[in-house]
């Protein structure tokens, strides 16, 4: 199953709502979820695995844990929602 942004414009509650509802039917159907995602706490919290991409290519992908760890100056700033002076330089 593909999900294309699927809490983008929504509150707090319902994405939420969302997100337990797309892991409570990826879990039931036993069946693999794509989610494309900007909303980084949402895909902390639900998958298994992120790919995370810059300019077109993959420049990272592991568990959430692997990716809040990575030491990639633009996974950082992504992450945290500010830009560094390693992210300018790479920029």
């Amino acid at each position: 199953m593909l999900y294309d942004e699927p809490t983008t414009g929504l509150d707090p509650i319902m994405t939420d709502s969302i997100n337990k509802l797309i892991k409570g039917t990826q879990e039931h159907l036993d069946h693999t979820a794509f989610i494309i995602s900007h909303d980084i706490e949402a895909a902390m919290r639900i998958a298994d695995q992120i790919c995370v991409l810059y300019e077109g290519k993959i420049i990272a992908a592991g568990s959430p844990d692997e990716i809040r760890h990575h030491d990639d100056p633009f996974i950082k700033a992504f992450i945290s929602g500010e830009r560094s002076e390693e992210f300018e330089d790479r920029a």
